[in-house]
């Protein structure tokens, strides 16, 4: 038997992504159901930062202020020859006039979620929330969506919606049970991300709150968050995987950042692969992809996280417009809008920096190094680089497309 209205939405993938847009739609006085295979938010290390439009979209429904409690403003961003200590720095306050918030915001994405998760909880009783549960089968028809989703203890019930919003991740059941290509590829290298509540600002007194830094042995970036740093490495030339992953290889590539003499305290550890990869459709029928489930990509500038918000707010007002009366061609406007979007400014400029950080010439990476000094001394070379670097320009280019 079918349970909820079926003009909902179901929502498979209690992250920020799908947070976000069953908060919209319950502004909107739509009804929702979200649907998380985790009994509660992961506080896995995932993404921690925000860019301008995002902390503008989220402003409108009271969420920002409590991001900015939790997290540390960022007004600039470095490019760091590690050894020499010479950087090119971007400050952000050169976009006041494009932007009511002029930095980046470093705050953990779980932060985020269970902000969303209070608001939708204490004012929107028409969202609801199966946390530790798993979507396992989707089907459709003109009529509708069904969703059969499986609680922890095994019981099995089936959701009836209008629609689907799947933001279930680079791992999506959803997209898997639709057989959709996902193109793209896999990068041959793996990041290792620890995290340490050494106060390297302290020691390198030139360093901004985001720090992307080449160095002989290879390259590595450093994010300062509320009581700690979190430190992405790479294995070292001949080092396989499995043992940069071990603690002694993290102390090494940590005291090789800033020699010691005694060992950091590392509190935790995660590997992750790099990919760049965006599915083949956004919107098959009545279910419509967003976030990882659709594109997936380096982290590097910090537009994975960001970019699905994007397409949450973009989708939720294509289904508000369709709820009060409007085609359901929008949903195809949806794609239009956001999946080159995807390709050209989340995809393209995140492996952009991943390729300058992976430059391993000395004569290269001085080269980039000058140019890039030269934009952040130009104020019009550097607010038309944060404008696409802070992901603005985007944005206003997918409004433009009809």
């Amino acid at each position: 038997m079918s349970s909820g209205t079926p003009e909902q939405v179901i929502i498979v993938g209690g992250g920020p992504v799908g947070l976000v847009a069953a908060m919209r739609l319950g502004h909107f006085g739509i009804p929702a159901v979200v649907v998380e295979a985790e009994d509660q938010v992961s506080r896995a290390l995932k993404a921690s930062t925000f860019h301008p439009p995002t902390l503008e979209m989220l402003d409108q429904y009271g969420i920002t202020p409590g991001l900015l409690e939790a997290g540390l403003v960022a007004p600039t961003w470095q490019v760091r020859m590690h050894e020499t200590g010479e950087y090119a720095e971007f400050d952000l306050s050169v976009l006041k006039g494009d932007t009511a918030h002029p930095y980046r915001l470093q705050v953990e994405q779980w932060k985020l979620s269970e902000l969303l998760l209070a608001h939708i909880r204490t004012k929107l009783p028409g969202i609801r929330v199966l946390m530790g549960h798993r979507c396992v089968a989707v089907e459709q028809d003109e009529g509708g969506v069904r969703a059969v989703v499986e609680s922890a203890s095994g019981g099995r019930q089936e959701l009836a919606g209008r629609y689907l919003i799947a933001a279930d991740g680079a791992r999506s059941t959803v997209r898997a049970a639709l057989d959709l290509s996902f193109e793209g590829l896999t990068f041959p290298e793996t990041t290792v991300l620890a995290t340490t509540r050494f106060p390297f600002h302290e020691h390198i007194p030139t360093l901004s709150y985001i720090n992307y830094c080449w160095a002989s042995t290879g390259t590595f970036s450093l994010l300062r968050l509320p009581g700690l740093w979190r430190v992405s490495l790479y294995p070292w030339e001949g080092e396989t995987v499995e043992d940069a992953l071990e603690p002694d290889s993290i102390q090494k590539k940590l005291q090789h950042i800033l020699p010691r003499d005694e060992p950091y305290e590392i509190m935790e550890i995660r590997p992750y692969r790099i990919h760049q990869r965006v599915v083949n459709t956004y919107v098959n029928g009545r279910i419509v992809l967003a976030g990882d489930a659709a594109h997936i990509n380096s982290p590097s500038g910090g537009m994975g996280m960001n970019g699905g918000i994007h397409d949450a707010f973009n989708l939720t007002e294509k289904l508000k417009r369709i709820y009060a009366g409007e085609s359901e061609a929008l949903l195809a406007q949806y794609e239009r809008q956001r999946r080159p979007i995807a390709i050209k400014h989340v995809l393209q400029q995140s492996g952009r920096n991943r390729a300058r950080m992976q430059e391993r010439g000395e004569k290269q990476r001085r080269a980039t190094l000058g140019e890039l000094q030269r934009k952040a001394g130009d104020p019009r070379l550097a607010r038309e680089y944060l404008l696409e670097t802070s992901m603005i320009l985007g944005l206003r280019e997918a409004a433009a497309i009809e």
